[in-house]
């Protein structure tokens, strides 16, 4: 036993020996060259990512050497494109992303649900190299947005939304979210990488989509009206619960946000006769019956979970009406018009004196 243990000490020994060995010669710098080299890291890549790119660029002579660095310090890497060189240590490349010492930097932009693409592509012009102009050129390119969908890459973009009569095919699947891009991003960086995440939002409700009678387009576009009908998880299901009711009894949807959205108007504007009765393919405000029975041709913006979660799984009731409280917000919901045309009465009442 004591010969084992000896044995077993000695290829200890060795094994540390090689070990720090190994992790000297891996935390050198890679050669005495002074050549620059630039180096992304995009927002959200794995330390280990990082690490291989690394050596992959011929920085550093070992991934595995910095993978351990890592470990043992766990510093906060900043994305951005950085200019670096083989002569630099492992350590000073860490202490060079540490501090953001970048040749062009990330920057956060925040995207909020219940808005439209008009609306984000203002926010990323502010933020990113690319135009308001230019982002929404790019949001009508049929060839660009055929692309996408021939791609396979995103399961919930389908057919539906290369429909010639919807004014921004990708309206309603850009998830509303924070993210963070360099600041020279494409826009189809920005796009792609958006679609990404909306796929991984969507994921745990996949199945359930599928199985639905009403396709992903459909969904999205309920969401994105009850999105902006209600505020709460609960009146968002029973908003979607109306709606789906007056679909089965072929009545229209009669809903502002549509209307609004139809004539590319945001609510709070004042709608006029003839805006009211536009005849377009998001107005479910139309009386002639051309929209009974019928969602709009797409979403009018994004919208959160819940609101998906609502357009899925709406409440068990038998309201066909609802009206809220312009100043509070609380929703209210009716069985029969009667008791609509009451609730709004009393809402006029009550704003009024307020």
């Amino acid at each position: 036993m004591k010969k084992v243990a000896i044995v077993l000490s000695i290829i200890i020994i060795i094994g540390l020996v090689l070990f720090t060995g190994f992790y000297i010669w891996g935390t050198n710098a890679k050669s005495k060259e002074e050549k620059m080299i630039n180096f992304i890291i995009d927002p959200g890549t794995p330390k280990t990512t990082i690490a291989k790119n690394l050596e992959n660029a011929g920085l550093i002579r070992s991934q595995y050497a910095l993978d351990i660095y890592m470990i043992l310090s766990s510093p906060t890497i900043q994305a951005g494109e950085y200019i670096l060189s083989p002569n630099m240590t492992p350590k000073q490349i860490i202490e060079k992303f540490q501090k953001g010492d970048v040749k062009i930097n990330s920057a956060t932009v925040t995207l909020i649900e219940g808005k439209r693409i008009t609306d984000y592509a203002e926010i990323l012009d502010e933020k990113y190299s690319f135009t308001k102009q230019e982002f929404l050129k790019k949001m009508t390119d049929i060839d660009y947005i055929t692309s996408l969908v021939e791609s396979k890459k995103y399961w919930f973009l389908t057919e539906s939304i290369l429909e010639p009569s919807i004014y921004y095919p990708l309206e309603g699947y850009l998830y509303p979210d924070t993210y963070e891009f360099l600041e020279t991003a494409t826009i189809e960086d920005v796009v792609e990488t958006i679609l990404s995440h909306t796929e991984k939002k969507l994921e745990p409700l996949k199945e359930q989509i599928l199985s639905n009678s009403r396709s992903i387009h459909e969904l999205l576009t309920m969401a994105s009206i009850v999105e902006k009908e209600a505020n709460s998880k609960l009146d968002r299901q029973k908003a979607s619960q109306v709606f789906y009711k007056r679909l089965e009894m072929n009545m229209s949807l009669g809903s502002d946000v549509t209307a609004y959205y139809g004539v590319n108007k945001t609510m709070g504007e004042e709608l006029t006769i003839n805006e009211l009765n536009d005849n377009n393919p998001y107005n479910t405000r139309l009386t002639d019956g051309t929209m009974n029975g019928k969602l709009p041709i797409g979403p009018i913006c994004s919208s959160d979970i819940t609101s998906i979660e609502a357009a899925l799984s709406p409440t068990d009731t038998n309201y066909l009406y609802f009206v809220a409280n312009v100043c509070t917000g609380e929703v209210f919901f009716q069985e029969n018009y009667q008791e609509f045309i009451v609730k709004v009465r009393e809402l006029q009442t009550i704003c009024d004196k307020n």
